[in-house]
């Protein structure tokens, strides 16, 4: 080990990591907007077996890019016409692919995470269906946490919404609603220059009730305006219970050429 690399001393001198997302399963909550998870065993162990008596078994995985725990690209959402940097999305998307802002380059993070914690800022396990987050409840976070995140920067929004993600009627809340952020919100974090930013609920937007997803604000704030990367279903009550609000995020997208957004696996580095 080369003894003057500060990352690898910390690392030799252990690391605690803590998930940050849901496992991927037959059947988990979906957004309506997106195709479901699908995973089956096409061969089981048996259906052939080797001369030595070795066997294998292998599934196949159908999904959307926008389901379970996962990060959006920036070709994910236009507006007017545009997406982020004022490309034309019709120009972008022929052929079935995007040319600019595909899932390939989403970037790996390894970050100052900072988790702004809104549900224990109001003192509830869960916010409220429905409930918008505001600029003056990050603030809030911020204080509690006792820093806020900066230029670079991973923020995480708790609301405690993951609560919900094993009763997908609730924690999709078409009749109830979802807790999200605000243009308000989205605004304090681009203001900070933050590199990406995620939350605990299906949409990163506040979702009233019965209202689905017919508008997305805080999207076109994001990655459209600000070029700011999105992370949805998130599970983050691990991180909160461990009283942990700042951490080194890790991310590894799967680099899905032309594609829109990407399955992801994201952990919080701590010392062990």
């Amino acid at each position: 080990m080369n003894s003057q690399d500060p990352l690898l001393a910390a690392v030799a001198g252990g690391v605690r990591l803590i998930e940050l997302g849901h496992p991927f399963f037959t059947g988990m909550p979906c957004s309506p907007n997106h195709p479901g998870f699908r995973m089956t065993l096409i061969r089981r162990h048996g259906d052939m077996e080797r001369p030595d008596g070795g066997s294998a078994a292998n599934e196949i995985i159908v999904t959307g890019g926008h389901v379970g725990t996962h990060v959006d690209a920036l070709s994910h959402v236009s507006h007017d016409g545009e997406l982020h940097g004022g490309i034309r999305a019709a120009d972008a998307q022929r052929g079935g692919a995007f040319t600019s802002h595909g899932a390939e380059n989403l970037p790996g993070l390894l970050r100052r995470g900072v988790l702004l914690d809104v549900a224990a800022v109001h003192g509830v396990a869960t916010l409220p269906p429905g409930y918008g987050v505001t600029a003056e409840d990050l603030d809030l976070a911020a204080a509690r946490a006792g820093t806020e995140p900066g230029a670079g920067d991973v923020a995480l929004i708790r609301t405690g919404w993951s609560r919900n993600f094993a009763d997908a009627t609730t924690y999709l809340g078409r009749e109830t609603g979802v807790p999200g952020a605000t243009p308000s919100a989205a605004r304090w974090l681009a203001d900070r220059g933050v590199a990406a930013t995620g939350a605990d609920t299906t949409a990163y937007e506040q979702i009233p009730a019965g209202a689905g997803h017919a508008v997305l604000p805080v999207h076109r704030i994001l990655l459209v305006e600000s070029g700011i990367f999105i992370l949805e279903h998130l599970a983050l009550e691990a991180l909160a219970e461990a009283g942990l609000h700042e951490f080194v995020f890790v991310l590894a997208p799967l680099r899905i050429t032309g594609g829109t957004g990407s399955p992801v696996r994201p952990l919080a580095a701590v010392a062990a």
